[in-house]
């Protein structure tokens, strides 16, 4: 630092709180001396995810894997000196060491042998895994009954005449004194652990998959993880909130999918009243319209009773979704989604409906439960129903203590090592230019601004020092976040929820996607958004997920030469029943998944991650 150099108040205040952890010279400099060697220190794998939409045992497969990233460490150590079949059983073992032993044992003549050979090999591997970590990061990641042998024959080497004989006895004492099995799960999760450094989770933990509840039970435990909130996830975070129109919005979705595990057995929201309620309401209704969509693999475990108990209860709370929907908008004039009060344009008694001036028939004029006159009011028995939904939300701890979760490790955006990481788009106008978008009454930002501020808009909806004012307005806003034209999570002319559930004319079914999806091929517009978050440097790239890439269309999910990449949203088992995303689950996951090892291994910004939510101040 020179010293001319003025100090300001924050330099200050930083000052003061750096000399509560390093009080002298002496230890300020051992510190700076320990940042920079771990800065020259090859960069550990970073591991992309995005739109796991519940899905948590791809999740969960692809963690172990690292997204083949531990078959390639194999493949560059053995090489040529190990069969490929011998290989593929190695990670295998790696990725499933409980159930793979047991196969193992159930085959193998001479076990002490294998075991002797494949703890020398899986040493080898966790030694290539962990060169470029510090010994102090490894030593923290070992389990602590085989923290002390691990460290030693990591460190020590059987080509070693002088060290041989140790390393060899001590691999034999483990099989000896009956540890063997103990020994390989634990150095095979240490494999895991090591061969990703950094998690980035591009959005959508939640969705129409079975198990974001053992998803974020698998996060909760993981060693270091961020997450850029999806539209599924704000939309979860609305329900939790109490925006009862994403509460209706999350229950319909899992229906119109029959698959209510996270729903029910997760988080324990209860959904008997909205059946008695849809059983008394839509006891002779057919809801053709709605009955769910089910995979061919999950047909066996949906009956048809239960198919039409779900259609059912699926068109009771999707009529609720527009009524809540209206009440949101009718109060949020400048929003400008009037066009969405869809219950408004019905003619009730010819069956028909009226938009932008064309009349289109109903596939179904059955609604016992709106008022031509009022349609947008709820009865009283929906009235009921909704206090009793919004209470269950209210009242379940686990689901609660998850959101905390996504507020701690997330945010709208981050940069991480010269890459932008977002869920879906950064809204632009028609020149490619950021747009300025109006987050609340008064207020416009746009770029990084406009991030910054709907990340702190979301955050005051669960801050007890929020004004009442604030958090109603931030709770009604999840809802803009779900839908709202201008929204980074969605960026799309509108939701076309109704259209696709009532009408059968296809035009009225086209969500006109915002310019950001048009333009982000364009070098020259990518490069505009990285600067305008300050991300610098030669490789800089912008990371983002939410649209599906249909690579069997000729898609690139590559673009903006080189500089954009989109991860596919694969995970989610739907997608692929379409023509051109259709793959083999293996090329799916991949599809959905990016790792890259880079150099520094640093952050530039991580914006609010891992810092308690009560501390986070409001800049709007």
């Amino acid at each position: 630092m020179r010293k001319d150099h003025k100090f300001t108040a924050n330099d200050i205040k930083y000052l003061q709180l750096l000399a509560q952890s390093f009080p002298n010279i002496s230890e300020a400099s051992t510190e700076i001396i320990n940042l920079q060697a771990i800065l020259n220190l090859p960069k550990g794998t970073e591991h992309f995810v995005a739109d796991i939409h519940g899905e948590y045992e791809a999740f969960l497969h692809i963690l172990k894997n690292a997204s083949g990233n531990i078959q390639r460490k194999v493949n560059e150590l053995f090489g040529n000196l190990m069969r490929e079949s011998d290989k593929r059983e190695l990670c295998t073992l790696i990725y499933y060491p409980d159930q793979k032993l047991e196969l193992i044992k159930a085959s193998e003549e001479n076990l002490d042998d294998w075991y002797h050979i494949t703890i020398h090999n899986l040493v080898a591997v966790c030694r290539l895994v962990s060169s470029k970590y510090t010994h102090s990061k490894v030593r923290k990641a070992l389990p602590s009954d085989f923290s002390y042998i691990i460290q030693e024959l990591l460190h020590e080497r059987t080509d070693d005449a002088n060290k041989a004989d140790y390393v060899n006895v001590i691999i034999d004492t483990i099989i000896s004194t009956g540890r063997a099995d103990d020994f390989i799960i634990a150095i095979s999760n240490v494999i895991q652990r090591l061969s990703i450094d950094q998690l980035h989770i591009l959005g959508d933990i939640f969705d129409r998959g079975p198990g974001a509840h053992i998803i974020l039970d698998t996060l909760s435990r993981y060693h270091s993880w961020d997450i850029q909130w999806g539209n599924h996830d704000v939309l979860w975070m609305g329900a939790v909130a109490g925006n009862r129109a994403c509460q209706c919005n999350v229950i319909r979705l899992s229906l119109r999918y029959a698959n209510m595990t996270t729903l029910e057995e997760g988080y324990g929201i209860n959904l008997m009243p909205l059946a008695t309620f849809a059983m008394d309401t839509y006891g002779n209704d057919p809801c053709e319209e709605f009955i769910p969509k089910i995979s061919s693999a999950d047909s066996a475990r949906v009956d048809e009773k239960s198919k039409r108990l779900a259609a059912l209860m699926h068109k009771a709370i999707t009529v609720l979704q527009f009524k809540e929907e209206a009440a949101i908008i009718k109060r949020h004039a400048k929003w400008k989604m009037a066009d969405r009060l869809m219950l408004n344009f019905i003619d009730y008694e010819k069956g028909t409906i009226t938009l932008n001036g064309k009349e289109y028939p109903l596939k179904s004029n059955s609604f016992p439960t709106i008022d031509p006159e009022h349609p947008n009011r709820l009865t009283p028995e929906e009235k009921q129903l909704m206090d009793k939904i919004n209470h269950s939300f209210q009242v379940s701890e686990k689901l609660h203590k998850h959101i905390r979760l996504l507020l701690q490790h997330g945010c709208m955006y981050a940069v991480y090592n010269n890459n932008l990481l977002f869920h879906a788009s950064i809204p632009l106008d028609e020149d490619g230019k950021l747009k300025e978008v109006e987050i609340v009454p008064g207020t416009k930002c746009s770029g990084k601004d406009l991030m910054y501020n709907i990340g702190m808009l979301i955050r005051s909806a669960f801050q007890s020092d929020s004004t009442p004012e604030e958090r109603n307005y931030a709770i009604d806003y999840f809802l803009y976040l779900w839908c709202g034209p201008d929204s980074p999570l969605f960026d799309k002319s509108k939701m076309a929820t109704f259209e696709r559930y009532f009408i059968e004319d296809k035009e009225t079914h086209v969500e006109e996607k915002g310019n950001y999806f048009k333009l982000r091929d364009n070098e020259q517009i990518v490069d505009n958004i990285m600067d305008a978050f300050d991300v610098v440097g030669e490789n800089r790239h912008i990371i983002n997920g939410h649209v599906p890439v249909h690579v069997c269309n000729g898609e690139n999910p590559i673009k903006a030469n080189g500089k954009l990449m989109v991860i596919d949203g694969g995970f989610s088992q739907p997608y692929t029943r379409r023509p051109a995303l259709r793959a083999t689950r293996s090329s799916i996951i991949a599809a959905a998944s990016y790792s890259c090892s880079m150099s520094p291994s640093h952050p530039q910004s991580t914006p609010y991650r891992s810092v308690p939510i009560s501390s986070r101040r409001r800049r709007l």
